[in-house]
């Protein structure tokens, strides 16, 4: 009995220690990405990155959406354009062809 309440102390202090020490671990991390994401370069790639990313998804939306277009049902046709004009961005004559 000794031994067993001797183990069970031990995988205690163990557990408790362990994650205090992954905690410390943890922050150091989160300190280290947010100075990293503080960082003028980062912060000038990132924004390059993602305004590169809208205008190649603008041009892969217009493509794609020439080419299907009458090929769409019309429900599907409808459920687009409701979700851009809730979204904000209405103006597109996308499926509005019923063939």
């Amino acid at each position: 009995m000794r031994y067993r309440l001797t183990f069970i102390a031990g995988l205690a202090l163990g557990y408790v220690l362990g994650t205090r020490a992954g905690r410390e671990r943890y922050e150091q991390l989160k300190k280290a990405a947010q100075q990293v994401s503080q960082n003028p370069a980062v912060r000038n790639a990132t924004e390059t990155a993602a305004q590169t990313g809208r205008e190649f998804a603008g041009k892969a939306y217009h493509s794609v959406s020439g080419r299907v277009e009458d090929k769409v049902p019309a429900s599907v046709a409808q459920r687009v354009r409701s979700l851009r004009e809730r979204n904000g961005h209405g103006g597109d004559d996308w499926g509005t062809t019923n063939t």
